[in-house]
């Protein structure tokens, strides 16, 4: 029947402990669907019987097979094989009497079960029962299942009787465990294909018990229990060994898993984006956490959330926390925000190895002849000497075909040993997880420091769809050029590897929670000016194959739709090749009538009467940026919810305004939300309108081709996404858009840095800026990643901290060493 049979042989003599530990072991065995036991008689206890996962029973003898055996449950039960040969040689069972002799334990049960269910009267007895000779002159079916004793003569069963005997003594001492296991094994094997491609998920939801007012996060977070994350892992169809567990509450996935579902068909994949926000933001993160909670808790559908990991320097410095917020958040609130499982950490460790890497090399070019240099690269050791692979492959990239160091000639031998940076070209900064400005302009070597997020090495994790595409990306990082004007990467530098083992732990995304119980993955944070300001795609292609075809993958994209969604789909959908179901466009009241001209809103001051009113003019005023944004979403192809995110202040006529205008201009549906007072429930109508919107016909499209010149490609953006009448580059920005395509690197996508305040350059032109020039005041690149970034005016790599950061309200309670003063 095809199936490929592995034969495992236990010593004999083993005992149960050590035969149920084997069980265990090809339980968790993913490319093991079923499992058939043959042991003697004395073996088959319980205690064996039940170790078999249900889902991989073929002999259908655990004690949950037998339980659905009984319910009649015909699709999730199986019959044993044994029980399944008997049956097959009755015919015509209705108002006959069958008797079971000898046959105790699951297999006489189940054949019970089925015998009863054809219209027999059945019974059982032992061999040695006072009553067998009435019993058997009786009966018109006898089944025997274990050795008859010499004291019972066969007179004492009637003539005509049917007799079928699967007792040891009839078959040579064989078992006839083999009659109709091929069969089940078959019927196991159709059962687990038909999981792997849709299981509705067996998950505990959290129950929420939403107050008002709304508390503060944390203290939410606080009154929730989370449930223990391999309890999790196993809810969403992980496997013990895919998982590493860091404490109660978080684990790594390990990315074999994406080798056993590849198979799997993907589910649908929902990006959140949101309108051009005011400084407060504008709640694009609860918004997700609240639609993955309505979506699997209220819905019952499969569903995970995939997350930005925030970095310190915001959480310590202005926002305290990037969780979601209210009843739709992910917990332990506090685990999410400091330190999770350490990739930003690792980020920062492989970013300034590579930092002292160039400034090392530097120094001992220039204190060095070639052959110094070169005795000190490929030195001999325990006699031999030999060029390491990294070195091998700058070898070939040079053109030189040769293995033996001691061929190479003086010119080889130079040509190889020095790179020849020109320190004035060097791009590659130290960085550091806090927001400290006054690094920005402290120089080591020819660096200066970023913040960690905003390290290509971030871009590259969230963009990565392997380990080895991890590290090709790692060794295409350009760092500088030399002095003849091409670049010199980190492969040239021989660190690749280096820095690839550092990030062996940071590439496997982080298992979480929402505050109901559903799953959640919280992996990468690049820095969403510079970069593209999406989780990863490693997290994203998991996920969809957890849900299954019919579940759901919600991500966010960072700023409004013109940058976060822009780059989401033009870069991250190219490096991945997922293909976006629906876009769901956030927006608030808030911000619409900032955009409609009201005053300014500043984090930290309490918001004008304009904001807190109704005022109807403002909001149909504002409505224009909803709209714009609502176009840019239709570039691309894809249908959009818009969501509103309801605040307290809002009047019922002002949101049925904003649902009415986002109907009216393309939205397929406009649903107003209420997930951050009331959890799940808040965003049911959301999740329904995302289902029907993944339903419609999809054209998704790039905005642009890669083929294009660079200039082009940026016009392009700058026209038909922000409204620009047109773009100007800087003398520099020419000069360097001149040397990359000159390098090769002119057929990359596009990475915008660019306020996120306004459609525009200019953060204080709200609504819908028009006939604007965008002014392109430099270009740089992140080959490693796999895109150009134009820079629109200045922007800071290096935040600082405020006058009051958070870290005043920032404490640890040394009894019970919970964590205090995160919002």
């Amino acid at each position: 029947v095809g199936l490929r049979v592995i034969h495992i042989c236990l010593p004999e003599g083993s005992s149960k402990d050590e035969i149920v530990n084997e069980i265990l072991r090809l339980n968790e065995d993913p490319n093991v669907q079923g499992l058939a036991l043959d042991l003697p008689e004395s073996l088959y206890s319980s205690k064996v019987l039940n170790a078999v996962k249900p889902e991989k029973d073929v002999d259908g003898l655990s004690d949950v097979n037998l339980g659905r055996l009984v319910r009649d449950d015909a699709y999730d039960c199986l019959i044993p094989p044994t029980v399944c040969a008997v049956m097959e040689l009755l015919e015509d069972l209705g108002g006959k009497t069958v008797l079971l002799v000898g046959a105790d334990g699951a297999v006489g049960a189940a054949l019970q079960c089925l015998l009863q269910r054809e219209g027999a009267a059945t019974g059982s007895c032992r061999w040695k029962a006072p009553q067998l000779r009435t019993k058997l002159q009786h009966a018109d079916v006898v089944i025997v299942g274990s050795t008859k004793p010499d004291d019972v003569p066969g007179s004492w069963i009637k003539p005509g009787t049917i007799i079928i005997s699967f007792s040891r003594d009839l078959l040579s001492g064989k078992r006839c465990a083999g009659l109709g296991v091929e069969g089940n094994m078959v019927k196991n094997t159709e059962r687990w294909i038909q999981s792997q491609r849709y299981r509705k998920w067996d998950l505990r939801c959290l129950k929420l018990q939403p107050l008002s007012p709304v508390p503060s996060d944390i203290e939410i977070s606080r009154a929730q229990s989370p449930k223990a994350v391999d309890v999790l892992a196993k809810e969403i169809g992980l496997l013990t060994d895919e998982i590493e567990i860091y404490g109660q509450t978080k684990a790594k996935v390990r990315l074999s898993l994406l080798e056993r579902l590849k198979d799997q068909p993907d589910g649908k994949y929902v990006l959140v984006a949101g309108i051009t926000p005011t400084p407060l933001g504008e709640g694009k993160s609860t918004v997700t956490i609240g639609l993955v909670q309505a979506l699997t808790a209220h819905l019952n559908i499969n569903s995970f959330a995939c997350l930005r990991q925030p970095s310190q320097g915001p959480t310590f410095g202005v926002k305290g926390g990037a969780a979601g917020g209210g009843y739709a958040q992910v917990i332990p609130m506090e685990e999410f925000n400091l330190h999770l499982t350490g990739d930003i950490h690792a980020i920062t460790a492989a970013n300034n190895l590579l930092a002292a890497a160039i400034d090392a090399r530097i120094l001992h070019e220039n204190t060095q002849s070639d052959k110094a240099l070169y005795n000190r690269l490929v030195p001999v050791v325990n006699g031999v000497r030999e060029f390491s692979a990294i070195q091998l492959a700058r070898l070939r990239r040079l053109g030189i075909n040769k293995t033996d160091p001691g061929t190479l000639t003086e010119e080889e031998i130079s040509k190889f040993a020095r790179l020849d940076i020109d320190p004035s070209t060097i791009t590659w900064q130290r960085v550091v997880d806090t927001n400290d400005r006054f690094l920005r302009k402290i120089t080591v070597g020819q660096a200066q420091f970023d913040i960690a997020v905003a390290s290509e090495i971030m871009a590259i994790l969230a963009l990565t769809t392997s380990l080895q595409d991890m590290k090709e990306r790692l060794g295409k990082m350009v760092v500088a050029n030399d002095k003849k004007g091409e670049p010199v990467t980190a492969e040239d530098l021989g660190v690749t590897g280096a820095l690839a083992v550092l990030m062996k732990d940071a590439i496997k995304p982080t298992l979480m929670q929402t505050l109901e119980g559903t799953p959640v993955f919280v992996h990468a944070g690049p820095f969403a000016n510079i970069a593209h300001g999406n989780s990863s795609v490693l997290a994203d292609k998991i996920a969809l194959k957890l849900v299954g075809e019919k579940g759901f993958v919600v991500t966010e994209a960072g700023f409004g739709a013109d940058i976060g969604m822009e780059k989401f789909f033009n870069i991250k959908c190219r490096a991945s090749g997922l293909v976006p179901s629906v876009v769901v466009l956030v927006a608030t009241v808030r911000a619409l009538k900032m955009h409609g001209g009201g005053p300014n809103v500043t984090a930290g001051a309490p918001l004008k009467k304009e904001y807190t009113e109704e005022n109807l003019q403002l909001v149909a005023d504002g409505c224009c940026n909803l709209q714009k944004q609502i176009q840019i979403t239709q570039l691309f192809g894809v249908p959009v919810v818009v969501a509103l995110n309801v605040f307290k202040t809002d009047s019922p006529a002002e949101v049925d305004l904003v649902c009415e205008i986002a109907k009216q201009s393309g939205a397929f549906d406009a649903v107003p939300c209420n997930h951050w007072s009331a959890g799940g429930r808040g965003a049911v109508k959301l999740a329904q309108a995302v289902e029907k919107a993944a339903n419609q016909k999809n054209s998704f499209k790039y905005l642009y081709n890669l083929e294009l010149p660079i200039v082009e490609k940026i016009r392009i953006i700058a026209q038909k996404v922000y409204g620009a009448q047109d773009i100007e580059l800087s003398p520099a920005a020419q000069s360097q858009v001149d040397r990359y395509t000159r390098q090769g690197f002119g057929n990359l996508p596009i990475c915008m840095a660019k306020t996120h305040l306004s459609l525009s350059h200019q953060p204080e032109r709200k609504g819908v800026p028009t006939g604007f020039i965008l002014p392109i005041s430099d270009v740089r690149a992140s080959i490693g990643a796999g895109f150009i970034y134009p820079l629109v005016g200045t922007m800071s790599t290096m935040p600082g901290l405020p006058t009051r950061p958070c870290f005043y309200d920032i404490d640890l309670d040394p009894v019970t060493e919970q964590v205090k003063g995160l919002f």
